[in-house]
């Protein structure tokens, strides 16, 4: 069980912000397209900077939190998973925030 850590951690990311979509509407997921479009640009830049890093030793993984399958130059799926995950937590938070205060940055 140990080794679902970081699959844990991003379920309980989007369990804390997936309510949003429902709660205050913010009607990300019926806009499914563009999510479609942004996450592989994501998926790319960042993976590539994984790739990069991990192959000069910048950073790893411990092995004992992760799934332990590798991808795309050894990167961890749980990582790649982060990449999908996170953005769409981000973009669920920010536009909740829209949704309940829709003049905030006007202050």
């Amino acid at each position: 069980m140990r080794n679902l850590h970081y699959v844990l951690v991003l379920l309980g990311c989007l369990a804390g912000s997936l309510w949003l979509e429902f709660l205050l509407r913010t009607r990300v997921l019926r806009r499914w397209k563009r999510l479609l479009i942004l996450t592989p640009v994501v998926v790319a830049v960042f993976s590539l900077w994984d790739w990069y890093a991990i192959s000069r030793g910048h950073w790893f993984f411990d092995e004992t939190q992760i799934v332990g399958i590798r991808v795309l130059g050894n990167i961890p799926v749980d990582e790649i998973l982060f990449f999908c995950v996170i953005p769409v937590c981000a973009i669920l938070s920010f536009e909740a925030v829209r949704s309940a205060r829709p003049d905030w940055w006007k202050k």
